[in-house]
């Protein structure tokens, strides 16, 4: 159910979900928190409430996005009312006690925080959101909360590598022009892109450390949901917070 947790002894935390340990049935099997992709949606709900249980968080405590692939961030103060997600693809909060959460399935999950401001951050940057600056638009919102980019510390989360993310050369060449750490090869000698490769180049441009580098390709892992060899499929989820009560 929880792939990986990371905490840290400032009061941050990271976590990422696999597929295994919820109740959706194929091809959405099992732990699907993805609420757009065509599963029931009491299935989920209950998915989003024992993901929340196995981490220690009350389930309203967890606010989420409807992501649209852009760069746009919301900045969160309180509980999130059911349908009340934003149109967004980044989210970041000085609330403790509120854990911000990304939804993917190949995309690359972006965690930030900066235990000393108070401040995280939670953002979706698959290509086009990367290409947009999805990145260094939410490390910008945290800053005007207070956050300071060397005490940011960041985590990438399960996502398609630059082994296997196939894309015809234009393409390639286009974004490996805004950033080039993404430019890539296939494992079988074609273009591609490495995403993951680029929103950690893209940190450490603005100064943020990045503590964890999943090494879990989604494409390669049956143990995680993979867009672009299912097709139809569930949606993993990445959490962050800071230890702290919601009131």
């Amino acid at each position: 159910m929880i792939g990986q947790q990371i905490d840290f002894d400032d009061g941050a935390h990271f976590a990422f979900t696999d597929r295994w340990g919820g109740v959706s049935t194929s091809p959405y099997g099992e732990l699907n928190l993805g609420g757009a992709v065509g599963d029931e949606p009491p299935l989920v709900r209950d998915n989003r409430r024992l993901a929340a249980g196995a981490l220690g968080l009350d389930p309203a405590d967890v606010v989420w996005m409807h992501q649209v692939h852009g760069n746009g961030v919301a900045a969160v103060t309180e509980r999130q009312a059911d349908g009340a997600a934003p149109t967004v693809d980044a989210l970041v909060t000085g609330r403790s006690g509120l854990a911000l959460a990304v939804l993917t399935a190949d995309c690359v999950p972006v965690l930030l925080a900066d235990p000393a401001a108070g401040v995280t951050a939670a953002a979706h940057a698959g290509r086009p959101g990367l290409a947009a600056g999805v990145v260094p638009a939410a490390v910008a919102a945290m800053i005007e909360l207070g956050a300071d980019p060397a005490r940011i510390v960041g985590a990438i989360g399960p996502s398609v590598c630059g082994r296997c993310y196939e894309v015809p050369a234009p393409l390639r060449d286009e974004i490996a022009a805004l950033e080039p750490d993404t430019w890539s090869q296939t494992s079988w000698g074609t273009p591609a892109l490495d995403l993951p490769a680029g929103v950690r180049a893209q940190l450490a441009r603005l100064g943020v450390s990045v503590h964890e580098m999943s090494h879990i390709c989604t494409m390669e892992s049956s143990d995680h949901f993979s867009y672009r060899r299912e097709q139809r499929t569930g949606r993993l989820a990445s959490y962050v917070w800071l230890d702290g009560t919601h009131a």
